[in-house]
């Protein structure tokens, strides 16, 4: 009898205890989450359950469930640009209106290793719009940022297709090592972006200064960039198609001149004689430049549950350059998985695979005096294009002058050169809520890249060919890095007070291999592997390996009192196998605070004042990058010895010392200090930033070369100097219409940097020269001293043309009566006083336009390329402007006499500044009922016009060049550069 009671009594208590529990919560809850002034229903809307992991999103219908929720449960709702909610849960039914947000401070900023509400940041971190992004022909994810983040100068020094893009977050900090940022991809560090396309990204945030990179710590010296990509949301399968086609022009052309322009200059010249039938035959221009075009399209599909969301996207790249043979081509495919296995366990795992290749065109440094740029001007027009005694070689006899190679026979000679690399970047990570607080996360990454370079040179066509008899190579490299990251984050909040503190460790090993191999005298242009190349050469085959390591260890403690008073301390500890064993761990702390002075009562009353924060920080981050994976050991080169040689049947390699071992090479340290200010006004219709910080980089990394006799190696790895770069920043945003007409928006957003770099100083070698531009000058023209900017041109100062004597006048600045070496000084900086950029966002009903400027003010460029195309002193055709060239005593002109004293001079440096319509993007949102019953929630056409007017002084025919590339040393130089093209867009982005 009493078993039975206690039965009847545990089944009504287990029919009844829910009944009774959700009389007060309820156990599930399901709802419509709708837009309160439109009544449209909002998709991907973030609803969680207040101090628990429970969560999903709404449907492309606005709606969502969540059930087994916990007693008083408190729904969150959150979407970006509207007001976020915290609802108690006394129904089971639950509809949510949301309003759009004035105030974006609530949005959520992805930091180090975690996230904070932009309102409560403490730190100089810079969001990146993406709202144009797809409407661009954008090719590097980092061609998204340029001129849209205050204090993040972005160049691309050369417009080749697949060309590098160079970007330094607040100036230069290295001479030797690196200056790019550290990339981090969805939690995992990268070297770099190449492999990711734009269109996968959904937010990009900068950390600027060392409060907010230094728990990056070893690798964080030069900003950090953090770029999360698109998931997937709960809900119907999602279909996504971007879809865009670019056709590319040269924006700027250079006329050369005609055979009888030619003639007369060479008359004049003296080195050849002409004969007076010569007539112009080929256009230069017209045969090599051409339109070129690019191909981009990206089909996705996302989707899932409440516990399981997904992601899988496609894309493909295929653009063709205004240069013929050069191309650059990129497949992507990423897969995205998100599951919440239990309520305190949630798993992720991404894929990204990538497959990208191109076709580089030599110029400048390493061409044949420019390459195919500069030969389009100094190729005499009366030329053919073939050889018409031999129809199967480029024609190549021009009147006994042997330095002078048709574009179309350069280009001919970078057709087979070709690199591919493929890139698998695998990561899954386990996150493990053990209470609401304290979440611990466990992440691996693999990051392996395979790399293959091969090159081929015909024996018949092309005069270098024909001297080798043909020539290929081939090289291969595989590279993988392990990432092992675990964190453990603790949240508390009561009352007024928030703390956060965070711990965690990070292991990273990289393996590196490669191998070469170059071989010449070919049968023929027909089979063009290395089997056929009858040729192996002796030195230039062989391989290489090399291994390097990191150990991390970092931390976090934030404090945030009522979002009024904040404080957070960082610091990271970090072991590099790259440094000597006494000194390869650094520690880099870092702290930073902010005081929200519009929540103080003083500042009652202040209406118009919607937030006013101040704050500042002070920390230290690291570099070891740029040096070899062995920079602190002694190292040797082994030397073959030719054994099919008379008496060396038995020859084993000899081996020299390389370079000197560094017993006491450790971090390159950057130390920084940033005070900031962060205004919103006006109901959020006006938001301004603006920051001043103080950069100081000690025992900078540096190749210093030694002096004759001093070793036998000619080299050594050692912490060398200090630089400094300070700068103010101002980023300004604008809603200059919103309200008064619903169907009517403008937003303006601005942005300027000034940046002052300086190398203060070094202590072994305390001059460095560089960069020779030129085998007529042979002189180099950079200078890199303490005291001065890095980069500093270095020259004679010319005063003009002697009206007697048509010569260059050169300054005699020791006043010695003659033109020495001694007489060249600084004449000319590359780096700008500012940058900015500018883009107004216009909406109209369902058009959208956008207009972005950007540009460049106060740099100085050197135009070696001018030597070539004005130097006149050789058989080489010239541009027009020598027209305009003395010719008679007495003549007042700007340009010299032919077969002018040549030197680095001022003569040659130019003003950079610019100022570029960088894309005018106009959109259209197709709408309607129709749309809708086929299942089209998206449909938006655009055309867009990219590089559209720049204006300048300069005479190139792009300004922004650098034909050093990404280097730190060297900048501004251009030298028969590839330029940026003209682009036109017509594209749609489609969802069903």
């Amino acid at each position: 009898m009493k078993r039975s009671y206690w039965r009847a009594l545990c089944l009504f208590l287990t029919l009844t205890i829910p009944v009774l529990t959700f009389a007060q919560n309820a156990a599930r809850v399901e709802g419509y989450v709708t837009d309160a002034s439109t009544g449209e229903a909002l998709y991907g809307v973030s609803i969680g359950v207040k101090g628990t992991s429970l969560g999903t999103m709404t449907d492309e219908n606005g709606h969502y469930l969540l059930s087994n929720l916990p007693s008083s449960a408190v729904l969150t709702v959150s979407y970006i640009g509207y007001t976020s909610q915290e609802i108690e849960i006394t129904n089971e039914k639950l509809d949510v209106q949301l309003s759009p947000a004035n105030n974006m401070m609530e949005d959520v900023v992805v930091i180090g290793y975690g996230s904070v509400k932009r309102k409560d940041v403490t730190t100089a971190i810079s969001s990146v719009s993406l709202k144009d992004l797809e409407e661009r022909p954008i090719v590097s994810a980092a061609q998204a940022i340029q001129g849209k983040a205050a204090g993040v100068s972005v160049i691309q020094p050369n417009g080749a297709p697949g060309g590098e893009t160079s970007i330094r977050i607040r100036g230069t900090t290295s001479f030797n090592g690196s200056n790019d940022p550290l990339y981090v991809v969805d939690g995992v560090p990268v070297d770099n972006i190449n492999f990711l396309s734009p269109n996968e990204i959904q937010d990009m945030q900068i950390l600027k200064d060392a409060s907010s990179a230094s728990i990056y710590g070893s690798r964080a010296a030069n900003g950090v960039v953090l770029i999360t990509t698109k998931t997937g949301k709960a809900g119907e399968a999602k279909i996504s198609v971007h879809s865009q086609y670019t056709q590319n022009r040269v924006s700027n052309e250079i006329t050369p001149l005609n055979v009888a322009q030619y003639k007369e200059l060479q008359d004049e010249i003296g080195l050849i004689s002409l004969p007076d039938d010569l007539q112009d035959e080929t256009d230069w221009f017209d045969e090599t430049y051409s339109t070129g075009n690019l191909h981009s399209h990206q089909l996705s599909i996302s989707g899932g549950t409440d516990k399981t969301k997904y992601l899988l996207s496609g894309s493909y790249l295929d653009e063709k350059g205004i240069l013929s043979t050069a191309f650059y081509k990129r497949y992507n495919f990423r897969a995205n998985v998100e599951n919440q296995v239990r309520s305190w366990l949630k798993m992720n795992a991404n894929i990204t695979y990538s497959d990208y290749s191109n076709n580089g065109i030599t110029t400048g440094l390493g061409a044949n005096r420019g390459g195919v740029i500069l030969s389009v001007i100094n190729t005499p027009t009366y030329a053919p294009i073939w050889n018409p005694e031999n129809p199967d070689q480029y024609y190549n006899n021009f009147y006994g002058i042997n330095n002078i190679t048709h574009p179309l026979e350069n280009m001919a000679r970078n057709a087979n050169n070709k690199s591919r690399e493929n890139r698998l970047l695998a990561s899954a990570s386990a996150e493990m809520t053990f209470i609401p607080q304290l979440v611990y996360k466990s992440a691996f990454t693999l990051d392996r890249r395979n790399a293959i370079i091969t090159s081929f040179l015909d024996p018949i066509s092309t005069a270098w060919g024909r001297n080798q008899f043909g020539e290929g190579s081939d090289s291969r490299n595989m590279n993988t890095v392990l990432v092992f990251d675990n964190v453990l984050t603790y949240t508390e909040n009561y009352d007024k007070h928030g703390i956060e503190a965070m711990g965690g460790t990070s292991w990273t090993s990289s393996d590196y291999t490669n191998n070469w191999i170059n071989g010449s005298h070919y049968r023929n242009g027909s089979i063009q592997t290395l089997n056929a190349a009858n040729k192996i050469s002796w030195t230039g085959t062989g391989s290489g390996a090399s291994e390097w390591g990191i150990m991390s260890y970092f931390g976090r403690v934030a404090y945030n009192y009522d979002s009024k008073y904040l404080v957070t301390a960082n610091v990271r500890m970090d072991g590099s196998s790259k440094l000597h064993p006494d000194h390869r761990w650094g520690t880099f702390p870092s702290v930073s605070a902010a005081w929200r002075i519009s929540s103080e009562s003083f500042m009652d009353g202040a209406d118009w004042l919607d937030d006013l924060k101040i704050r500042g920080g002070w920390g230290q981050t690291g570099n070891q990058s740029g040096i070899g994976d062995y920079a602190y050991l002694q190292r040797y080169n082994i030397n073959r010895i030719e054994w099919f040689e008379e008496g060396q049947e038995n020859a084993v390699p000899t081996i020299s010392q390389a370079n000197l071992r560094t017993k006491d090479l450790q971090w390159e340290t950057t130390t920084q200090t940033n005070v900031g200010l962060d205004l919103t006004a006006l109901n959020s219709r006006l938001t301004v930033n603006l920051d001043y910080y103080y950069k100081r980089t000690t025992d900078m990394l540096m190749y210093v070369s030694l002096p004759a006799g001093a070793a036998q190696a000619n080299n050594i790895v050692r912490n060398e100097g200090e630089m400094t770069n300070r700068g103010v920043e101002l980023f300004v945003t604008s809603r200059n219409v919103m309200g008064y007409d619903e169907s009517l928006g403008w937003e303006t957003n601005f942005n300027i940097s000034f940046n002052k770099n300086t190398l203060e100083s070094l202590e072994m070698q305390k001059i460095y020269n560089t960069a020779v531009t030129s085998d007529v000058v042979n002189e180099t023209v950079v200078r890199n001293e303490p005291g001065r900017p890095l980069s500093g041109f270095y020259g004679y100062i010319s005063d003009g043309v002697d009206p007697e004597t048509g010569e260059l006048m050169y300054r005699d600045l020791n006043a010695d009566g003659k033109i020495s070496s001694s007489d060249r000084t600084y004449i000319g900086d590359p780096n700008p006083s500012f940058t900015f950029g500018l883009t107004n966002n216009f909406s109209w009903k369902n058009f959208n336009l956008s207009v972005f400027l950007q540009g460049s003010y106060g740099n100085d460029i050197f135009n070696a390329s001018r030597i070539e195309t004005e130097g006149m002193y050789d058989g080489k055709n010239q541009s027009t402007r020598v027209l305009d060239r003395w010719k008679i005593p007495g003549q007042i002109t700007d340009v010299p006499k032919a077969g002018f004293n040549i030197k680095n001079s001022s003569y040659f440096i130019e003003d950079g500044s610019y100022l570029r319509v960088k894309n005018v993007s106009l959109s259209y949102n197709v709408t309607g009922a129709k749309l809708k019953q086929m299942g089209i929630s998206r449909l938006q056409p655009y055309i867009s016009a990219s590089n559209l007017l720049t204006w300048t002084n300069y005479t190139g025919m792009d300004p922004e060049v650098n034909q050093w590339g990404n280097s730190g040393a060297v900048q501004g130089i251009d030298w028969g550069t590839y330029p940026h093209s003209r682009s036109f867009v017509i594209g749609v982005n489609l969802e069903f």
